[in-house]
Order: C-alpha cells, then sequence, then structure tokens
C-alpha cells in the first residue's frame, strides 16, 4: 500500500508500524531516512527567522492563500492509496481541505485519513486506527501497549503535589500550551493552571503569566529546536517583570526542543512526558538525549 504523511507526528506512527510512507511533508526528519523521501508540500515561512518574523510571515501567509503549498506534480507521480493529513492547526501543517482539494483535482483515487489528536489517548487512538487502515492491526496494538507502559512507568515515578508549571509554545506572542500538555503534566505532578486539557493553544497576555507565576517555565516553541530557542531567548527576558518569576528566581527555566517531542503528537509524545518530568520533578526520570536544556536564568535575568 503507497501511503503518504502530510506531518512529521504520521510519519513517526507510519514507521512505529512498519510501514515506509512513498513520500511525506517537507518537515518529515524522524526516523532520518524519512527525510530523503519525497516532500509533497513546501513551505511559504522562513523557519529560520525569530519568533515575532515568524509570526508575521505566518499572518501575511493566512491572509494570501496559506502557509503550505503542496507540489501537484510530486503528489500525482507518487499516486497513493492513503493520505495521512491533520485538523489540528492550519499553522503546523497542510489543512486537511486543502489536501482533499487536491486529491479530487488530480482525480487520485486516495483515502484521506485526518490526525486530529488533542491528548495522549488521541494519540494512542491515531496509531491503531491508521494501524487498522493500513493493515498492520496486531503492530499498532503492540506498539500502544508498549507506550502505555512507558507512560505508566514514568507517572509511577513522580510524586503528586508539585509546582506551578507555564509551558511556552511560542514567544511572541506568548502562548501558553494546550492540547497533550495539561495532560501530560498533571500526569507527573505538575500543576497546570493556564489551560484545560485538550484546549487548543492559544495568545495569552503576558500580565497573566505573571499573575499565574510559574515555578518552573518551559519554552517549546512550535518548530523549534533547543539552539533556536535559545537564540530567541531576549524576547522573554525583556519583557516587564521576567526577573521576579518564581520560575527564574530559583533557577528553574527550561527549553524542551518543541520541534522533535513537545509539540510532535507521534509515538515519541511519550518520550516529551518523560522530559516533563525530568525538570518539573528533576532526579526521578531521565530526559531522552539533546531534549532538555536548563537556561542559564541568573545570567539572562542581568540583561546578558
Amino acid at each position: 500500500m503507497r501511503v503518504v504523511s502530510l506531518l512529521p507526528s504520521a510519519t513517526e506512527m507510519l514507521y512505529a508500524l512498519d510501514i515506509e510512507p512513498v513520500g511525506v511533508s517537507h518537515e518529515c526528519d524522524y526516523p532520518p531516512e524519512a527525510a530523503e523521501l519525497p516532500a509533497v508540500n513546501s513551505s511559504r515561512i522562513d523557519a529560520s527567522a525569530d519568533s515575532e518574523d515568524i509570526d508575521e510571515q505566518v499572518q501575511s501567509a493566512l491572509d494570501d492563500g496559506g502557509v503550505y503549498e503542496i507540489n501537484r506534480d510530486t503528489l500525482a507521480d507518487l499516486d497513493p492509496d492513503v493520505i495521512v493529513s491533520q485538523g489540528i492547526c492550519d499553522v503546523c501543517a497542510v489543512e486537511d481541505t486543502e489536501i482533499r482539494a487536491a486529491v479530487a483535482d488530480l482525480g487520485l483515487d486516495a483515502d484521506v485519513v485526518t490526525s486530529d489528536p488533542h491528548s495522549l489517548d488521541d494519540m494512542l487512538g491515531d496509531i491503531e486506527r491508521l494501524g487498522e487502515r493500513l493493515g498492520q492491526t496486531e503492530q499498532a496494538t503492540a506498539v500502544r501497549a508498549a507506550l502505555e507502559q512507558r507512560v505508566e512507568t514514568i507517572t509511577q515515578q513522580t510524586p503528586e503535589n508539585g509546582p506551578r508549571v507555564t509551558i511556552l509554545d511560542w514567544l511572541d506572542p506568548v502562548m501558553v500550551g494546550g492540547h497533550w500538555l495539561p495532560e501530560m503534566v498533571d500526569r507527573v505532578g505538575g500543576s497546570y493552571g493556564l489551560a484545560e486539557p485538550g484546549a487548543r493553544s492559544r495568545p495569552r497576555e503576558w500580565a497573566s503569566i505573571r499573575e499565574y507565576d510559574p515555578e518552573v517555565l518551559i519554552l517549546a516553541p512550535c518548530g523549534f529546536g533547543l539552539d533556536q530557542t535559545r537564540d530567541d531567548i531576549s524576547v522573554m527576558t525583556e519583557r516587564e517583570g521576567w526577573a521576579e518569576l518564581s520560575a527564574v528566581q530559583n533557577d528553574r527555566v527550561y527549553a524542551i526542543d518543541g520541534h522533535h517531542y513537545m509539540n510532535r503528537p507521534g509515538p515519541r509524545l511519550v518520550d516529551s512526558l518523560a522530559a516533563l518530568a525530568s525538570v518539573i520533578h528533576p532526579g526521578t526520570v531521565d530526559a531522552p538525549a539533546n531534549a532538555v536544556t536548563r537556561l542559564p536564568t541568573a545570567e539572562l535575568s542581568a540583561g546578558d
């Protein structure tokens, strides 16, 4: 069966199911061999820019045809039987409606399967649903069981009644992470008071962050790795009241790789849970290698 994936999380699900897609999105880079496959879409955004610039580019693109372009010739050449699309966010990947329109225009005989997870259980359910659709039901059941066991192991290692936690999945404007993140913080014993489980990420006034005064502050901008987050840290440190936050005062500000972990709802969302546990309750759970870094708040608060 010829399968095309239009989002990185779905690509990771496919490989977990022992299915190698014939085409992927331009952002699919895990496992590494996925990056060698034909890309069926491209972005109109310079993803190497800072938070403010990217936000401006996105708003401009949304007003002028959208963030992504489908490479229709490539899609037609690949002639897929199944295309995995998404309904989570029109900024994160090609919209489901766009790919359905392209399939119709090209006359492809392809089934479009939509992934729209807002919780850990939703992600696990997507794995089973894909497995059933693609003839890998037993493998999907085994993958889900293994991931559920890891979740249970991680949650058992972390105490309850932990610190106030805020995760920012964008820095300018400030956005508090939603979807699966509130639930995940709760599972590892943190308190997440600025968003309800399953709620979409949305911009927030900086004053509301200051008022909540997180004891652990995690910066995980969508699409940013650790280096890009660190390079953009001044947009946070220059905000009024930054130095007075409890997380800053107590040297508990962290960056977690938002590109590969926190904002990618595939099998490695369980690795993201481990990363969260490692910073909410240091010493209890090991984070994945190169997923987390503590930001030097003593220097940053001094304006360096």
